[in-house]
């Protein structure tokens, strides 16, 4: 079916266009302009704003569900929840945890992607661990962190075809071999959860590292040892340009001074939101668990964001993309079309999506339409409308 979207706000690149219109046939986008298309469809935007479809890079669940818990149903609730938010692409993503529960995630991400007509795209899975700084584990569970296994990484690598990114600390013993292995596959190598210091991240850059997973959070920053002063990986996030950058722009996880100074210093070419929600997104109080349900930890929704029981670290964020984009405009001053790249764009760039994160010819229909508060009321996936409000 022929579709046309008009009387919009169209975000195309660093624009805002208005007396234009946007149309696309068998799910990608084949005009936009002052194009005079007959269209069996039309969808009449209202005013509100046209951006091309969010990308969530980072995320672990939603609506109660987490992707470690192996399921179709829960790939399929998750999607559902943040499609209704303007996520058009997620990457779902496994905490520290067992060979068997990475592998039944591989599985029940393959099978939910068949069968998802009604929420955001998953093509393909990041992992988040186990190799890690125990120092800055955070909410990762303590028993699964540990070094870099090639017998272990492999199996994982050779089971679960569907991997497009891997976090790790790249200080670990072995951590560079596997950077390297990583990027012959083509999977993107990120540093999280980490205690390097710059030199160590200059060293990781040469051997196929290229983003900090949750910039700030979990990750060494100056410090002394004796009388003398190192910088962290967060300085090398500034320090050098070939490092792309996620931020959890919820407001809590990192306060607005660092949102600014983020968006000023580092930018939105290399600065990607994202959600890093577990199954409490879309909760605003009470208890649930974080990680898988056979080994995962219960931890508590309050303040905006999902904590540790004893509250001595965040557990993940509840947050939904409308919200990150939200806040970088009114939290760091970024403007629209800055916000919306930051949750499209750049983060497609990160993840080599040709096909997808701006409003062209030849780019999936992945559509957000959102009101002046960045509210959400249609989500398009390619070329389907999986949610509208009244």
């Amino acid at each position: 079916m022929k579709t046309k979207i008009i009387n919009g706000k169209f975000i195309i690149g660093d624009q805002i266009l208005e007396n234009v219109e946007l149309c696309f046939e068998n799910g990608v986008i084949t005009a936009v302009g002052q194009v005079s298309l007959e269209c069996e469809e039309i969808i009449d935007a209202q005013g509100h704003y046209v951006a091309p479809g969010f990308i969530d890079i980072h995320v672990h669940g939603g609506d109660h569900a987490d992707f470690l818990d192996g399921t179709k149903e829960a790939f399929l609730k998750a999607a559902r929840l943040h499609a209704r938010y303007g996520s058009t692409t997620i990457l779902p993503t496994a905490t520290s945890s067992s060979f068997e529960e990475t592998l039944g995630m591989s599985k029940a991400r393959a099978e939910a992607q068949r069968q998802n007509d009604l929420g955001a795209d998953m093509p393909g899975l990041h992992i988040e661990g186990p190799y890690f700084s125990l120092a800055q584990a955070g909410a990762q569970d303590p028993h699964f962190v540990r070094n870099p296994d090639p017998k272990e990484y492999m199996a994982i690598l050779e089971n679960c075809p569907d991997i497009l990114r891997w976090s790790l600390a790249p200080e670990l013993p072995g951590a560079m071999e596997f950077a390297r292995v990583l990027r012959e596959r083509g999977i993107v190598v990120s540093a999280g959860h980490t205690d390097a210091e710059a030199e160590d991240m200059e060293r990781a850059l040469k051997n196929g590292f290229n983003l900090l997973t949750h910039f700030y959070s979990c990750m060494s920053t100056v410090h002394r040892r004796n009388a003398m002063r190192y910088t962290g990986a967060v300085e090398a996030g500034y320090l050098f340009p070939e490092y792309y950058v996620e931020i959890i722009a919820d407001g809590v996880h990192l306060p607005k001074e660092l949102l600014s100074m983020v968006y000023r210093f580092i930018g939105p070419d290399r600065t990607a939101l994202v959600t890093d929600a577990m199954r409490g997104a879309g909760m605003t109080s009470g208890t649930c668990i974080l990680g898988s349900l056979k080994t995962g930890i219960e931890v508590i929704i309050e303040d905006g964001v999902a904590k540790l029981k004893d509250r001595s670290s965040f557990a993940g964020s509840i947050s939904t993309t409308d919200r990150l984009v939200r806040n970088m405009i009114h939290m760091a001053r970024a403007s629209l079309t800055d916000a919306v790249k930051m949750a499209s764009h750049t983060p497609a760039c990160i993840m080599g999506f040709k096909d997808r994160g701006a409003l062209a010819i030849g780019k999936r229909a992945d559509i957000t339409i959102f009101d002046s508060n960045i509210y959400v009321t249609r989500t398009i996936v390619g070329g389907k409308t999986v949610f509208f409000k009244e």
